[in-house]
């Protein structure tokens, strides 16, 4: 039954109807747009909080209830009041931010514990990255072990087009998702998901 599960070559066949759209490509560079803005604004304010939070501890013990309680709440919450406070436009940027915040702070607040002592010495953090681990900046996406940045990026881009297909702004892939679902299109519904995996794989 096409409308329960198609196969991959259905699904392949729809992506590449969609290809010579000019609409598809307003949709993908929408989504893309908005999506690494909350991603990127994410990644420098949890590198920044966090550097701050490592010199800082009673900075430290102010952003925890914050950050534990961003990670806490669901997805779907954050979706319903952003979509009051920011708009359906806007929608996909906040939650983005909201979702990757919390990560790449405690990350970040990792990988500078993790350093040696002896950078206490007056040389600062930027030193102490530089010279214990270059990696810890980028590892602020990730675990401490700086490998878990595509996991990141994947948490921005499903709760992105998520948050897309409750707000429904236009020339976006959520708004395409939920068409799909409306007429039960199920190729053009693989089809628009594989475009979200190649493009945050991208």
């Amino acid at each position: 039954n096409s409308i329960m599960l198609v196969g991959p070559f259905e699904a392949l066949r729809a992506l590449w109807a969609l290809l010579p759209s000019a609409d598809f490509w307003r949709s993908v560079t929408g989504s893309f747009g908005r999506i690494s803005t909350g991603f990127l604004a994410a990644f420098m304010a949890g590198v920044l909080l966090g550097s701050l939070a490592y010199t800082a501890p009673l900075l430290e013990e102010t952003l925890e209830p914050l950050m534990l309680f961003l990670k806490a709440v669901p997805v779907a919450s954050f979706v319903i009041l952003a979509l009051i406070w920011a708009g359906s436009r806007n929608l996909s940027v906040v939650i983005s931010f909201l979702v990757v915040l919390p990560v790449v702070y405690v990350n970040t607040m990792a990988g500078l514990k993790s350093t040696d002592k002896s950078f206490g010495d007056g040389r600062g953090i930027s030193d102490a990255i530089v010279e214990k681990d270059p990696l810890y900046l980028s590892s602020g996406a990730g675990a401490a072990s700086g490998k878990r940045m595509p996991h990141c990026l994947g948490m921005s881009w499903k709760s992105g087009a998520a948050a897309e297909v409750i707000g429904l702004p236009e020339h976006s892939i959520g708004e395409h998702l939920y068409m799909a679902k409306i007429y039960l299109e199920t190729a053009d519904l693989f089809a628009w998901t594989l475009v979200i995996i190649l493009v945050s794989a991208l």
